[in-house]
């Protein structure tokens, strides 16, 4: 795998696979010491970016898929 793939998984993390560089609004490297990394979507992780789970625990709630903006309800066509 020559590219990351970012897989976003519904009501939980963002998956990153394959060769990455993370780095914060500053340019600032982050370590990620690994080539899988699960990025925290809810905002509550102890661990940001990193997911640590929380968005189990507040009932986080977000599809895996694109979101229809004309769709009040969240849900996708």
């Amino acid at each position: 795998m020559d590219e990351a793939t970012i897989t976003p998984y519904r009501d939980g993390p963002l998956l990153v696979r394959g060769p990455f560089r993370l780095t914060d609004q500053d340019g600032n490297v982050i370590d990620a010491r690994r080539e899988t990394i699960a990025l925290c979507r809810c905002g509550k992780s102890r661990m940001r970016p990193f997911c640590d789970g929380t968005h189990k625990l507040i009932r986080f709630r977000a599809p895996s898929g694109a979101e229809d903006p004309q769709d009040p309800r969240g849900e996708l066509r």
